[in-house]
């Protein structure tokens, strides 16, 4: 991540709120008078939607085909958040939203970030982990604390991590994470609308069964594979790795602008050719270059693996448990499961 992100952020904000001195939360935002959400970026636009149905208009602040690390808002989207109802995000990860809604929607605002423990997973993958340690486990209730302060093979990646959080962002890809989001904003608008309240729950409950017949399909199509290790352009993928019992390698950090040292590739090849590993995945919204060059020279396959940061116009027509099903497939397909 850029360092001077964060200033950078909150002057563009400052700017931008001197266009709002008129503007406030308005609880009639929605041309249909019901709630305004806007959502930070695409998971939790999808959480808000299913959630709030027709009595509720998301607005996305990541549009598709954009990198949700780098959103810089513009004076109309600072305008939305200032306007909204709801304002769903996840503080430290993207800085011009926290910039915006510090000055403008604090009192209506959900960080999802708040509802969870983070881990680190800054520097690789669990390599001591088995699948009969996650088999039957349920996470809603459960901290990932234990996971903070691992260290793995690799190196930290010093300075390309998210700077204003205490540990790995990408928590939407453990559906059980999901769960508690969903719920947790079932709560914020039965709240803010409780004319709608028991229908917001109703469609929490939905989507609550949707993921979690999805986490159990994750895990009974990874519970038996000849390899338990992914390679990954960047290290989102330690909430999900963690889950089903997988062991991540990341190219680069967490964060996807991170550039490789080239003792990093060589640690990487050594590792691909040690353990056998298949494929190396890369992501839609960044360069595959670099994961379709090492694949090239260690005659290995180079596939998507998503992180559903956001969509892109070829992804716009699929929702979160769409893409999620297709990252089960390339892992069930990268990892040779029965």
């Amino acid at each position: 991540m850029n360092i001077g992100r964060t200033s950078t952020a909150v002057a563009a904000v400052a700017g931008a709120a001197l266009l709002l001195t008129a503007c406030g939360s308005s609880s009639d935002a929605a041309d249909g008078g019901g709630p305004t959400v806007v959502a930070s970026f695409y998971p939790l636009a999808f959480a808000a939607e299913r959630v709030g149905g027709e009595n509720v208009d998301v607005q996305n602040l990541t549009q598709p085909g954009a990198e949700s690390h780098d959103l810089e808002l513009t004076g109309q989207q600072v305008g939305q958040v200032a306007d909204a109802d709801l304002v769903v995000y996840l503080h430290g990860f993207q800085p011009s939203v926290d910039a915006a809604v510090e000055q403008n929607a604090q009192d209506e605002a959900l960080d999802v970030g708040t509802l969870v423990d983070f881990a680190d997973h800054g520097d690789g993958g669990h390599e001591d982990e088995s699948h009969a340690e996650h088999e039957g486990e349920t996470h809603e209730d459960e901290s990932h604390a234990e996971h903070e302060g691992e260290t793995h093979e690799g190196e930290s990646h010093e300075g390309h991590d998210h700077e204003n959080l205490e540990g790995d962002p990408h928590i939407w890809l453990d559906p059980t994470i999901m769960v508690t989001i969903t719920e947790s904003v079932a709560d914020q608008l039965a709240e803010t609308d409780p004319d709608n309240a028991q229908t917001y729950r109703s469609n929490a409950d939905a989507l609550t069964e949707q993921l979690r017949t999805l986490d159990q399909d994750f895990t009974t199509g990874l519970a038996d594979c000849k390899q338990d290790m992914i390679v990954v352009a960047h290290e989102a993928f330690g909430y999900l790795a963690d889950r089903y019992g997988l062991r991540q390698v990341g190219i680069g950090g967490l964060d996807p602008e991170a550039e490789p040292s080239p003792e990093r590739l060589a640690e990487v090849h050594d590792v691909v050719r040690a353990e056998g590993v298949t494929t190396i995945f890369y992501e839609r919204l960044v360069s595959p270059d670099v994961a379709e060059t090492l694949a090239d020279d260690l005659g290995v396959e180079a596939a998507v693996l998503d992180p559903i940061e956001g969509r892109t116009d070829d992804t716009a027509d699929q929702d979160y448990l769409e893409l999620m099903r297709a990252n089960l497939e390339a892992l069930r397909t990268a990892n040779q499961c029965a």
